[in-house]
């Protein structure tokens, strides 16, 4: 592919991360986005944009919190799931999506996917999620787990309304009842949501790009009882630019409480945007302080 076919190719599903300010960092993504023979190397990428490769690789890494190849990889990933959602079949998808043998994707193909290609392809059709509700200080606490780990928590007025929700995040899966499994799990998560700090590490079957596992990882890393801007978490992660990044990553997560996307918040010190209702942020908050206090009764 010369530079100018690689420049005008259309990107692959997804738009970049935000408006980026080094026209040079956002023409090696579009290089990237637009390469079709795998993973481009970083001389590749480095010779197209007019940057040495040292350079490029740090340049890359500040504006987008990954390495050009990590990024590389997870435009592939998304290259080859928007092929199987369209219907292509398994093999044809992985080599036009660039991957050139089948065998190293199906064998990493629980962190590429969360589940083989072929059932990716069928929207998630065979997996199985147990589920359980539970009352709490504000209002009714669904946990949902697959046989790795909690996917999906969310808090909600009715049961009929978090079931739909969780249908609507699964829609392909076979979602059932829990029988006793998730009872360890969901009453680690509701202490959590009392304002208890955690006392035991709860396993996660969730998927994430490589900039969003690290902003998960931020906020688990925020004491508890203190928040952080969204500001704050980019400058962190040494991406300062990266606030509206941030805040997207916090809204798409999965798993609140166990992931406490409730710690960030805006500049301005607003708490707006979280997906369950402002009033549930605030309280999360007040019970973590709370329970952060060292005069606290046990």
């Amino acid at each position: 592919m010369t530079p100018d076919a690689a420049a005008a190719a259309p990107a692959i599903p997804g738009a970049l991360p935000e408006a980026l300010p080094d026209r040079r960092i956002e023409r090696a993504c579009r290089f990237i986005d637009g390469f079709e023979e795998g993973v481009p190397t970083l001389r590749q990428i480095a010779d197209h944009v007019g940057l040495s490769p040292a350079w490029l690789q740090k340049r890359f890494t500040e504006a987008l919190g990954v390495s050009p190849k990590q990024y590389a990889d997870q435009r592939r990933r998304e290259r080859l799931k928007a092929l199987l959602r369209e219907g292509d079949e398994v093999t044809g998808a992985l080599y036009e999506a660039g991957y050139g043998s089948s065998s190293r994707l199906y064998e990493s193909s629980d962190a590429t996917l969360g589940m083989t290609p072929a059932t990716y392809r069928r929207g998630g059709a065979g997996a199985r999620i147990a589920w359980t509700a539970a009352p709490c200080a504000l209002g009714l606490l669904l946990v949902a787990a697959t046989e790795r780990g909690i996917c999906f928590v969310a808090f909600g007025d009715s049961e009929d309304a978090l079931l739909a929700e969780l249908r609507a995040e699964f829609p392909h899966a076979g979602i059932v009842p829990d029988i006793g499994i998730l009872e360890a799990w969901t009453a680690e998560v509701l202490r959590r949501v009392e304002g208890e700090p955690p006392r035991e590490t709860l396993p996660l079957d969730v998927r994430a790009t490589a900039f969003q596992q690290r902003v998960w990882r931020a906020l688990t890393e925020i004491p508890q009882g203190e928040t952080r801007t969204y500001s704050e978490i980019a400058r962190s992660l040494g991406k300062p630019s990266a606030q509206r990044a941030v805040g997207r990553a916090c809204a798409t997560n999965p798993v609140s409480i166990v992931i406490p996307c409730h710690r960030a918040k805006r500049s301005d010190g607003g708490l707006a945007g979280y997906r369950w209702g402002v009033e549930r942020k605030e309280a999360l908050i007040a019970a973590e302080r709370a329970g952060a206090r060292p005069d606290r009764t046990q």
